[in-house]
């Protein structure tokens, strides 16, 4: 079995991490950089580095801290934000990254993906959803309607539908974040992750609610979860990756060994 993986998120506005409930990112959670190698340091599988404001000011991603970031750490990372186009994501590609992540511009030109996987594979093309769901009645299975622009704005599309399409079109990995659960540490929607898993066959990172490392074992167990993200646990040292990744072994789920050398990410 493929082990699961553990990866923290740094959600970037002018320049800072910040976190909130459902989008709010009214917190301050300090300096990506610095976070960025601590996680490295710590045996993060990968990070996650989303510019999350660009889509909705309509502006480039903030290079100079992905080119940054990308200097401080030696485990596969993630950008997304604001990637409109093609270059877009050649330029995050040649910046330091080794996998972009698409959200609102796939709606707005879903060939963008197929661009993207044809000309860098597959591997470095990860679909993005930002999940909300729909009202349903007494007995009706759970659903959920696609949102874009920092949750801001919703499409009508239907999220099952709309992932089945994404990795249709050359997507090879999905980040799957429920708005309902983003921020309230209340635990992954385990629904939509288990129900997205049983629709296609890439790897699935879920996102959204995580506040214990049992919320990770459960997302990525019941959940049927490839890898969990997260980040108020970590940046505000609630756990550490080496404490997640101990629990998750003690119960049986496989994950990559931490070697410690006694430094503070072992607590």
């Amino acid at each position: 079995m493929l082990a699961k993986r553990i990866i923290p998120c740094l959600d970037v506005k002018e320049g800072r991490n910040v976190r909130g409930v459902r989008f709010s990112a009214d917190k301050d959670a300090g300096d990506p950089v610095e976070l960025a190698t601590r996680y490295d340091r710590e045996g993060a599988d990968e990070l996650v580095f989303y510019d999350i404001t660009a889509s909705s000011d309509g502006r480039a991603i903030v290079m100079d801290l992905v080119r940054e970031v990308s200097e401080k750490v030696f485990i596969p990372l993630t950008v997304g934000g604001g990637i409109r186009t093609y270059d877009d994501m050649r330029e995050i590609l040649k910046g330091g990254a080794d996998k972009v992540s698409i959200n609102s511009a796939a709606v707005t030109d879903p060939d963008i993906i197929r661009q993207g996987a044809e000309s860098f594979g597959s591997q470095c093309i990860v679909a993005a959803i930002d999940a909300l769901r729909r009202p349903v009645g007494n007995g009706e299975d759970p659903a959920w309607e696609i949102y874009v622009n920092g949750g801001r704005k919703a499409t009508g599309l239907d999220a099952v539908d709309w992932v089945q399409e994404l990795v249709d079109r050359g997507a090879g990995e999905l980040v799957l974040n429920s708005i309902d659960a983003d921020g309230t540490k209340d635990g992954y929607d385990l629904a939509l992750n288990h129900t997205v898993a049983a629709v296609v066959d890439v790897p699935i990172v879920a996102s959204g609610g995580c506040g214990s490392a049992e919320d990770i074992y459960q997302v990525l167990t019941e959940g049927r979860a490839s890898a969990a993200l997260a980040a108020s646990i970590f940046h505000f040292e609630e756990y550490s990756i080496p404490q997640v990744k101990r629990y998750l072994k003690d119960r049986g789920v496989p994950v990559r060994e931490y070697e410690h050398d006694g430094g503070e990410g072992d607590r």
